[in-house]
């Protein structure tokens, strides 16, 4: 053992560290094979490390160890700290994996990168699984595959059977698409609300009202999975907005005569007033002012030369500016 006295020329430093009289001394060491055991006063740090061990034939000296037995003397307590450590990193990812498809409430985990066509269908097929109340949906162009339509189609007969709604929102390409109306022929209609539009929709799965994907890369390789409230909600409104300009894939799409000037929005309108909805019901799905709707309604009389909103109603089907309700589709509150 070493006096105070001993360590009172010697540098302090870490333990795991050798100073520069100690690493001088070491190698004089090796080199001879001994050190006086005086010599160790200037470097007690070698012994306290078993780079020196007693000669066991004469007291007086000390013999070095290899440095490569030493080394392997000195890391075995850290690797049992590292064993350690990964044991505990085991047992803490067992504890917590159960718990890995528990949604997150923090607001800034609630959109998570989904990478990978598989992944993301998997995350898809999954929230659709456990629906309960409705889908929505909106598909870009036509480019639908025989095999994705046929998992679609059993999807959507899964969802059913639990009751969900589906509304889906196409373009209006896809009307002459042999292969899209094959598909929906084959879902019940009752269940199913079809829409086709104008306008060049992106690619939106909105799953009860609580989760939605949107895609996060112009190849549509990877996407976002959205379940915080306030932007599901604004993607909702934003649905309800393209549903209500969208036209369902029942009607032939015909415009009235030519004697009956009408434009596009008021058309929307019209329809959505034969379905019964109220002014401010038709402003929020239509993306207007209640004022600028009523506006377009007035428009709407005055050219039809309607005495009251229900001979508005008739003469909107008369003229052709829409079709009658078909007596089948949901209601308006079924419809969302």
């Amino acid at each position: 053992m070493f006096t105070e006295r001993d360590r009172a020329g010697h540098s302090p430093h870490g333990e795991a560290e050798l100073c520069e009289a100690a690493l001088r001394l070491y190698g004089a060491a090796l080199r001879t094979g001994r050190m006086a055991r005086t010599e160790t006063s200037a470097a007690p740090c070698l012994v306290e490390l078993s780079l020196l061990r007693p000669d066991p034939w004469d007291d007086a000296w000390l013999r070095p160890v290899p440095p490569s037995a030493a080394l392997g003397e000195l890391l075995r307590p850290v690797s049992r700290k590292i064993d350690e450590q990964l044991r505990l990193a085991a047992t803490l990812s067992r504890s917590l994996l159960p718990l890995s498809s528990v949604p997150p409430g923090d607001p800034d985990l609630a959109i998570t990168v989904l990478e990978g066509i598989a992944a993301i269908q998997a995350s898809v097929d999954q929230a659709a699984a456990t629906a309960t109340d409705e889908i929505l949906t909106a598909q870009p162009g036509t480019g639908h595959a025989p095999a994705s339509l046929s998992a679609a189609r059993a999807d959507a007969r899964t969802a059913i059977g639990r009751g969900v709604r589906i509304r889906h929102i196409y373009e209006h390409a896809a009307r002459y698409s042999s292969r899209v109306r094959g598909h929906l022929a084959d879902v019940p209609a009752q269940h199913v609300q079809v829409r086709t539009t104008e306008v060049t929709v992106e690619q939106l799965i909105i799953i009860d009202r609580t989760t939605a994907y949107v895609p996060a890369s112009d190849d549509r390789t990877a996407a976002l999975r959205i379940s915080q409230p306030a932007v599901v909600s604004y993607l909702v409104q934003v649905y309800e907005v393209l549903w209500a300009h969208a036209v369902p894939l029942a009607e032939n799409h015909r415009t009235a005569g030519p004697e009956i000037q009408v434009t596009a929005v008021q058309r929307d309108i019209a329809r959505l007033l034969t379905e019964g909805h109220v002014d401010d019901v038709v402003a929020r799905r239509m993306g207007i002012s209640v004022r600028t709707c009523r506006s377009h309604i007035a428009r709407l009389t005055q050219t039809l030369g309607a005495t009251s909103r229900t001979h508005l109603g008739a003469l909107l089907v008369e003229s052709g500016i829409v079709e009658a309700p078909d007596a089948k589709r949901l209601s308006p509150r079924g419809a969302g």
